[in-house]
This record gives C-alpha cells, structure tokens and sequence, in this order.
C-alpha cells in the first residue's frame, strides 16, 4: 500500500509574526498596506522577508470581511466567444484595473437565466461585475447584484441597461456596415457565417440580423451559412458553395473569413471575382492575407477609461459616459 504523503500545515499570519518578531496586527497593516497606520520601514521589510521566506499569501475571503468588500472585478465572458481582438483587449484592462488594486477575474460559467448568472456572480461578492456580453443582462439581475454589495456594474450592450452603466456595443451594427458595404460593391447575394463554436451564437445572431435589415432595404438576400472553426468544415463549405448561389460572404470575424479564404482557393473559387469576402476585428492576419481581407476595425474605449470608470463607479456609484464601440469598415482587395 502506498504511503501517504503528508499534508503541509498552511503558513498563516501568526508564522510570519512569530518569525518578523512583530504582532499580527502589524503583519495585518503590513500585508494589506492598510491606510492610515504607520510602520517603519525596517519594520515592513522584516514582514515582507518573512512572509516570503514562509510563502504566506494573505487570505482573500478574510481581507474582504475586514474591507467590506473583495478587490475582484468580475467578467463574465465565454473564453471561446471573446476572440483575439477583444481577449489582448481585456488583457490590457487586466493590468489597468491592477493599477488601482482590483484583480480581474474571468468567470465562464453559461446560464440560461440571467437572475441565475447574477446569483453565481453574487456569490463571489464582487467589488464590480464588468459584462462583455451585456445585451442578456437585465434590471433585475442588477438589483440582485447590488442587495449583494457589488457597487460597480459595466455592461457593453446594445441598449441600455437598468442600473448599469452601459456601454454601447451593437452587434447589428457590425453585420448591417458588411452587408451595405458589400451591396455597394455589387453584391446581392450574401452568406453570413454562423460559427458552430459554443458561446458565438450570441454575437453572431445579432450580426446577421443587422446583415438582414440591410439587405431588407434593398435588392439583395443574405442567408446564413453554418461554419466550425476547423479546416474539415470550411472545405466541405468550399466544395458546395457553387451550389449556394451566393456571392459574397460577411465570415463573423477575420479568423473565420482567412480559414474560408484558403479554403475557396483550394477549391478554385476566385475571391473577390466569384465571391467577395469580409470579416471583422481588422487583425494583423487580415492584411497579410493574399488577397488581403476586407474587415470591420472595432474601435473600443480604452483599457484605462474603462477601469478608470469602474474605480469610480466602485466608490462613488456613478460614471463617467463613455463612447460607444465603432464599427468602421476597412476595405481592402477580398471585396
């Protein structure tokens, strides 16, 4: 029979002030640079010594019980759904909102009910919920998540949202500048790809929507087009489009619209002659594509606006208004 490996005794504040030589008090306003309290720098420097020679971490739950509140900016977001644009987009929020001594968390979890996603956030007892697909968020998860303490509530969304300060993020909007750019250019058939991935649907549906309202206001049609990130399925795509009889196609973003770009000319198919191409996030792949893609540029607030509102709106309860997001078409040779 195996032996059992032992389980470490966890490292707490009274180690590191047995071996600083000070109180836990001290090791408290220490670790938590707790305003207001004044200790000297050689004091602080013995605590920090010992707590890394002891590997102690302070206790999140503990420090929020003391506080009031946690320094947790919750983002609930499917990883699958963020895309390259926006995830190098949140990464930068991360290190904003570290500036102000918040640590964002991504939370993943997919609910159905929006009261149930609030409960699940709630839980966690954010300091702030920032909600990157904010168009499923309502007045009443809001005021769930504000009777559990969380003071800042940011949303990109569509329209906007009962007690939350909302930031404006059509995803029609970026649907409906492909379609009228593609009608312009003479197109009147057009494919818009839903991607099969899990967590897309909510971002795309909107998209082609705003395709359709387009091409309701002129001689055109769009249809959708069922699309899995995988060679396999952007092949068979390729091998019937003939058959589709469309002759352009809005491929959800530029990763999508480059893995349908290859596989049209493996298949023959001439792009933009037989079918004109555009996809969305204006990625540094786009334009190193032959021929380079047409694409939507999606012109964000920045990183340090949104955490700078956050802050505010985490102690004040209120905002500044900040701009919404663009879509502004970037027009190069797949269209």
């Amino acid at each position: 029979m195996a032996e059992e490996t032992p389980v470490p005794a966890t490292t707490t504040s009274a180690d590191v002030a047995r071996l600083a030589g000070v109180s836990r008090a001290t090791v408290s306003f220490v670790l938590n640079d707790t305003q207001g309290h004044r200790v000297s720098a050689g004091t602080r420097a013995r605590v920090l010594d010992a707590a890394r020679q002891l590997g102690y971490v302070p206790h999140a739950a503990a420090r929020s019980l003391r506080a009031g509140r946690s320094n947790l900016v919750l983002m609930p977001a499917s990883v699958s759904a963020i895309g390259r644009l926006v995830s190098d987009w949140v990464d930068d929020l991360h290190g904003e909102l570290d500036r102000h001594g918040y640590t964002a968390v991504l939370h993943a979890g997919r609910f159905a009910d929006p009261l149930d996603a609030a409960r699940a956030w709630a839980e966690l007892r954010p300091a702030a919920v920032v909600a990157l697909d904010g168009d499923r968020f309502s007045a009443q998860a809001a005021d769930l998540l504000r009777r559990a303490g969380v003071r800042g509530l940011l949303a990109f969304a569509a329209r906007p949202v009962e007690g939350v300060h909302t930031v404006g993020f059509d995803h029609a909007r970026i649907g409906a500048t492909a379609a009228e750019h593609l009608i312009a250019r003479g197109r009147t058939r057009i494919g818009v790809v839903m991607p099969q991935e899990r967590g897309l649907g909510t971002l795309a549906e909107p998209r082609l929507a705003g395709a359709q309202s387009v091409a309701a206001r002129h001689m055109a049609t769009v249809a959708p087009v069922e699309l899995a990130y995988t060679r396999e399925s952007a092949t068979a795509l390729a091998r019937r489009w003939p058959d589709l009889g469309l002759d352009a196609v809005f491929a959800y973003n530029d990763e999508y619209a480059a893995l349908l770009l290859h596989a049209f000319q493996a298949a023959g198919i001439a792009v933009p002659d037989e079918v004109a191409i555009v996809g969305s996030d204006d990625l540094v792949l786009s334009a190193l594509q032959q021929p380079p893609l047409t694409t939507i540029r999606l012109e964000l607030p920045s990183p340090a606006r949104i955490a700078d509102a956050v802050h505010e709106l985490i102690g004040t309860g209120t905002g500044p208004a900040l701009p919404p997001v663009e879509a502004l078409l970037v027009p190069r040779r797949t269209s």
